[in-house]
This record gives structure tokens, sequence and C-alpha cells, in this order.
């Protein structure tokens, strides 16, 4: 696959805007799980009020946008209802509305979508890349909501069982590139969208590794890379640590997502992050002496 480099220029996100071109400083989106069974918080956040609370702590520590997840998707899970899924999130999106942040909802359910749209949500991110059509139709009904296409082989059940790619980054690339037209031609512009490779989603550690390596060829279409390498098992079997003790491992992978193109970095620790994230653009966006 022949693949066209282009930078992104913004990414429209509900009420909010970011402007690569004018401030090209890479966001931190805080990962806030509200679940019970999550790889490396589950049940740390699970009651509305604890979740309400981090989301402000996150915020506090700079996160530029909070990413609500009531279901875990980590290797082998099992799926939880609709119904389910929103009685832990939706009271927390309500809650947020005036946090001053971008919302996103981490979410594959179309009706979870829906509902979360008519509480104000800025972004649907989506880990299995809006290939139901229900989920494009939910996009497609508003004119502003940012999307996040992500790329994962199979299912949350079946992902890391023997994952396989001719080829991983062209693979992965192509199927983004797809998903861009189908949702262009949709009527959704590729400043609203952007793309993750799904890092650990039917992925061996060489895959990931291989994808960070050649991330750049990821950009495409002028839509704003999002990358998220927090706390993931491949981290873990290069430094050998446990989830909870890959921070500086996690900060380290974003900073190498960035040299190679990534606007947006999802994380758990967010102010180590974002304290990398200023001293990277320090270097390369403001006056030195």
């Amino acid at each position: 696959m022949a693949v066209i480099v282009t930078k992104p220029t913004a990414w429209r996100c509900g009420r909010f805007y970011f402007d690569w071109k004018h401030n090209p400083t890479p966001v931190v989106m805080g990962i806030l799980n509200i679940t019970p069974d999550s790889f490396s918080d589950g049940g740390k956040y699970l009651s509305h009020q604890q979740a309400i609370d981090h989301a402000y702590q996150m915020i506090e520590d700079g996160a530029q946008i909070i990413d609500i997840g009531g279901e875990s998707t980590r290797p082998g899970a099992s799926p939880i209802t609709a119904q389910e899924e929103q009685d832990r999130i939706l009271p927390v999106i309500e809650k947020l509305q005036s946090a001053g942040v971008a919302l996103s909802i981490d979410t594959y359910k179309g009706e979870t979508m829906r509902l979360a749209l008519d509480l104000g949500i800025d972004i649907l991110n989506d880990i299995s890349g809006f290939q139901d059509p229900h989920n494009i139709s939910v996009a497609a009904s508003s004119a502003d909501v940012g999307l996040c296409i992500m790329h994962m082989q199979n299912k949350p059940q079946t992902m890391q069982v023997e994952p396989n790619y001719q080829q991983v980054v062209e693979d992965v690339g192509q199927f983004l590139a797809q998903k861009i037209d189908q949702l262009s031609r949709c009527g959704i512009e590729p400043e609203r969208i952007a793309i993750d490779p799904g890092f650990g989603f039917g992925k061996t550690a060489q895959h990931n590794l291989t994808l960070l390596h050649r991330l750049a060829e990821l950009q495409l279409d002028s839509s704003t890379l999002l990358v998220g390498l927090s706390r993931k098992k491949t981290l873990t079997k290069i430094v050998g640590d446990d989830a909870q003790s890959l921070t500086t491992a996690s900060v380290v992978a974003a900073i190498l997502a960035i040299e190679r193109g990534a606007k947006v970095i999802r994380v758990h620790d967010v102010k180590p992050s974002v304290q990398a994230v200023k001293v990277w653009s320090a270097m390369y966006f403001e006056d030195l002496p």
C-alpha cells in the first residue's frame, strides 16, 4: 500500500477545537475506567463519585481530554450489556460536562454512543473502528462530534490468540485509510477524525514495536494520530515489571510516539506525562536562551 504522509492541522471535537497548526503541543488524554476488571486499574474508580474525583484530579494534573469507559476490553474480557455500561458512565459524563475539558466515551455500542451524544459528549472513541453501520449512523448524526477510529484484529475475547499480519504497518494503515474514506463519504470530515493503531489489540509485542518504530507512516489524510501505549503488556515484556510499575516506561513510550507524529497520547499517569510533553515541546516550539 502506498502511504501518503500528511500533517494534521486540527482535530474538531464537539465543543473543542485542537488547532495543531497554531498550537502544536501534543495533548494528554486521561483514562477513566469505571470498571471492576480493567487490566491495570479495575475497581479503583467504580463508584460515580470516585470516578468524578479522579477525573478532576487528572484535569488538575493537566489532562485536556478525559476518556470515559465502562467496559473492560483487556484481552479475554467478557462483554457486558449496554444497560450496565450506561449505568456506569452516563451519570459521570453528565456531572463532568462543566469540567472545562473535552469528554470522550470509550465504547463500541451504538446505543451508548447516541445517549452520550444527547448528554453533550465531545468524542466517540470506538475500539471496533466504526465497523458497525449503526455506529457510523450515530457519528454522522452529529455535525461536530470528534471520532477516534481504532484498529483491532478480532475481538477482545480472541484478539491475542495468535495475531497474524502480512505486513502489520501496511495492514493497519490500509484499514484506517479505508475507514477514513468510508466516514468521509458519510459526510464526516477528516478534521473530525483521529486514528489509533490499537497497540495491544490483536498484536504481538513485535507487532507493537514495529508499529511504534514506523508510526509516522500512519499519518493519513490529515487525521490526528492518537496513541495509547500506557501500561501495555509489551512494556512489561521489555522492562519486566507489572502494569502498576510502568509509569516511566509508559511516559518514554508516549514521547517516542510523539516524536513519530502522535498529537494525542492516552495515558493512566497524567501528571508525569504532561511534564514530559512540556519538556519535549520546549525543545521544539519555544524560544530557548
